[in-house]
């Protein structure tokens, strides 16, 4: 019964094989579109500081996905002073000797900010499942963990977004020869990239499993087809704009009545500005 109760909570999950990977956005239709995401989000973090609003944003993927150059995008558009990238890497000592969440609690954003998860939580239910690096009863039980301590991040008023980045292992292929080749990038190849190849099915299974169990209707997955790089990084834009966006009015704040007096003091500027400002406040 317990069982059957969980699956009742679940959103109908999305699935690897329905994403459509030819999907492609020539340059022209991608520069604007990216002109008009980085505006959209830079006035979502504008509202999120004037109200106190929140958001956490989930990357996860295959390696060579394309994530890193979506997380460059996004960070681009909004200031650092209230917007945070962390990259998950495997646990330290310290965080091995404790609950796996821990690290990612201690990582939340305060009121105001939005913190980006570069791999996440997650990793429990797929390279540890996988790696066979956590029993499988701990791994299972991981699910509803995680679909809890997701549900206290929504009642506690953040937004979040989960994306997946998928590609197939053709381009993934590709993109692992071209860094190859690319001294600049280079640094991003690993033994372990072609080492995980090998366990591709397995790694499909796991995700496939995590959708099935952790796409909620209130904390959806959404799959990047991610084949082409600028359709990934706008599809995925796109998500978190309407995401962190919604309901929200994202006309700029304005200035109370005291900064506006002391502005018409110090300021060198026309009167009107002040009077305009002054009665749309009042």
């Amino acid at each position: 019964m317990g069982e059957e109760r969980d699956a009742a909570k679940i959103a109908k999950p999305p699935r690897l094989a329905d994403a459509d990977l030819t999907r492609r956005l020539d340059k022209p239709a991608y520069r604007e579109a990216l002109s008009r995401h980085r505006l959209t989000l830079a006035r979502i973090q504008q509202t999120y500081l004037f109200n106190g609003d929140k958001a956490v944003i989930v990357f996860e993927g295959w390696d060579a996905a394309g994530k890193g150059g979506t997380i460059r995008r996004l960070s681009a558009a909004l200031d650092p002073r209230s917007f945070k990238v962390w990259p998950i890497g495997p646990p330290g000592n310290y965080y091995l000797d404790r609950h796996y969440l821990l690290r990612f609690m201690e990582r939340l954003p305060p009121r105001g900010a939005i913190s980006a998860f570069d791999r996440s939580w997650y990793g429990r239910v797929l390279v540890e499942r996988v790696e066979a690096l956590t029993p499988e009863r701990r791994w299972r039980q991981a699910y509803k963990e995680i679909r809890d301590f997701e549900q206290s991040l929504l009642d506690d008023g953040a937004r979040l977004v989960k994306l997946f980045f998928h590609i197939s292992p053709g381009r993934q292929l590709a993109r692992f020869e071209e860094r190859l080749r690319n001294p600049l990038k280079r640094w991003k190849l690993t033994y372990e990239d072609f080492r995980n190849r090998e366990k591709w099915d397995e790694y499909n299974a796991a995700i496939d499993e995590m959708f099935a169990r952790t796409s909620t209707p209130e904390a959806p997955w959404h799959v990047i087809p991610a084949n082409d790089k600028r359709h990934a990084r706008i599809a995925a834009l796109d998500i978190v704009t309407r995401t962190l966006g919604a309901g929200l009015d994202l006309s700029p704040p304005l200035p109370d009545r005291q900064l506006l007096t002391e502005a018409d003091r110090v300021l060198d500027v026309e009167p009107d500005l002040i009077a305009g400002l002054r009665g749309r406040t009042e």
